[in-house]
């Protein structure tokens, strides 16, 4: 069996509204593309994905395009949102968005796991999940506040 390397980030990031907002908006995938720069089309209904969803995405890397199927995991409105997909270069991917109810709003967290990456990430790699992280973050932040 080849080795593999357990790879995880996590960032949050404060909004200035309820934990059900922030909530229900990042786990409606029609909305990744306003807040996520590598996801483009997504096949799935318009709303909050729940428990047992399955969805599709179009995403793209430097190495070109990639398309994910996902399946919803865990769901427990609005606390905790977990989805697992899988690609040849990273295995698999388990996406986990929690929020609580903070002073002020609601502090979303997102966290990205590679469970088994056929290659450890290298630090150019890992520098460019956190700088897309953090956009990500303030457009979610931006986002919601609009709602």
């Amino acid at each position: 069996m080849a080795e593999t390397y357990a790879f995880e980030r996590s960032h949050s990031i404060l909004c200035a509204t309820k934990p059900e907002i922030v909530f229900d908006y990042v786990t409606n995938p029609k909305t990744w593309p306003q807040w996520i720069a590598s996801s483009h089309a997504l096949v799935c209904d318009d709303r909050p994905m729940r428990f047992g969803d399955r969805f599709h995405e179009k995403w793209s890397t430097r190495a070109g395009p990639v398309e994910l199927d996902w399946l919803v995991i865990v769901c427990d409105r609005p606390k905790i949102w977990i989805g697992l997909t899988q690609t040849a270069f990273t295995g698999p991917i388990v996406v986990q968005y929690m929020c609580e109810a903070a002073d002020g709003g609601a502090l979303f967290t997102r966290v990205v796991r590679n469970p088994a990456r056929p290659k450890a990430p290298t630090a150019e790699i890992v520098a460019r999940i956190d700088m897309e992280a953090e956009a990500a973050l303030a457009n979610i932040r931006k986002n919601v506040a609009q709602l």
